[in-house]
Parts: structure tokens; sequence; C-alpha cells
């Protein structure tokens, strides 16, 4: 992360923060929490959106959304083969 950084103060409970911490390993607490706000973040939009379609169109249908589902598989895939 490249941007600046502000200290702030967040209260989460410890059993949570510690595992945390345990996991930042050597890049530490405060940017193992960064990401995953960072990716919360992105769901939040992500869902936001969902909602925005939905209401224009309509919610999409189970057969609709497995074959999306497929097609990322199928796209990772081919992408991890060609590494």
């Amino acid at each position: 992360m490249s941007e600046p950084t502000g200290k702030y103060s967040i209260t989460m409970p410890r059993d949570i923060a510690e595992a945390a911490k345990t996991r930042g390993g050597p890049s530490g607490l405060s940017a193992y929490v960064a990401a995953a706000v960072a990716r919360q973040i992105e769901r939040d939009n992500l869902n936001e959106l969902i909602q925005v379609g939905e209401a224009e169109h309509g919610p999409i249908s189970q057969e609709e959304s497995q074959a999306l589902r497929d097609q990322l598989h199928h796209a990772r895939r081919q992408t991890r083969d060609a590494a």
C-alpha cells in the first residue's frame, strides 16, 4: 500500500486480534487488518453493483449464476495452466 497512512484505534475481540497478529507475520497486524478491510470494501462495492443491476434488470436466475461461475472457473484454469 503506497497510500499515505494514518493511525487509528479500533476495538475487536482479543482472540480475533491475536489470530490476526499471528497471521500477519512479518507484515504485522496493521497490514493484515488493512488488507481485510480492503477486501470487505470490495465486497460491499460489488454488492451495491449487484443491487443496482437487479433493480434495473431483475434478479439473476440460479442457472445464469451457475453458468457465470462455470465461465469463471474455466478462465481461472486456463490462466493457471498457461503460467
